[in-house]
């Protein structure tokens, strides 16, 4: 039986774009089931302690930007450290992936996962506005327009807050949060200990 990760996700985030690819290519060659959950990181930052970036510490800040420099050039990732639109809400973009997952499986929605991160940190584009997610989510061979209009429903938006509440109950406090036979692992700088986790399971 194939093991099953759990993949807690926020479009905006730098560290899921640069983790997002790494994580699929682990999973699928361990041939774990990845449990694909969107979520609310400004939710979770609520009730964890987190800040939103604007209101950290001006030297947590600081290292941050130091980070995703060293990380983008070891894993040699396009990346500007000061996108265009960013601070940008997730929201709109975790609702589509989820509304591609439910139409096209998880394969086809962690495709859509990763562009949306690559069009924030990449590209320089807007993943708060509709016409963009539409317009990527074309590029990447699904019907964007419906994949926006079935954003809206109920079904998504149920999905949405429960993926947020399993968040929160598997104690998570930031993204990419992954959760393997009852074990977190946070960021993507702990990748390396999923695969090998993976490896002897």
């Amino acid at each position: 039986m194939s093991k099953q990760v759990e993949y807690f996700m926020a479009p905006q985030s730098p560290f899921v774009y640069l983790g997002h690819a790494r994580f699929v290519e682990i999973a699928t060659r361990h041939k774990a089931q990845v449990v694909l959950k969107p979520f609310d990181l400004g939710k979770l930052f609520s009730v964890s302690g987190g800040l939103p970036l604007a209101q950290r510490p001006p030297q947590r800040q600081a290292y941050r930007l130091v980070e995703l420099q060293r990380w983008a050039e070891f894993l040699g990732m396009p990346m500007h450290l000061h996108p265009t639109y960013f601070p940008v809400s997730g929201d709109p973009a975790a609702k589509l992936i989820i509304a591609a997952q439910l139409a096209h499986g998880t394969a086809r929605a962690l495709v859509l996962a990763g562009a949306y991160c690559s069009a924030v940190w990449a590209e320089q584009r807007n993943i708060a506005d509709p016409a963009t997610l539409v317009q990527i989510a074309d590029e990447h061979e699904f019907d964007g327009a419906n994949l926006l209009k079935a954003s809206e429903a109920q079904a998504v938006q149920a999905a949405y807050a429960q993926n947020t509440q399993d968040a929160i109950s598997a104690g998570a406090f930031g993204t990419p949060w992954f959760m393997l036979d009852g074990q977190p692992y946070w960021g993507q700088d702990r990748l390396e200990f999923l695969d090998r986790a993976l490896a002897a399971g």
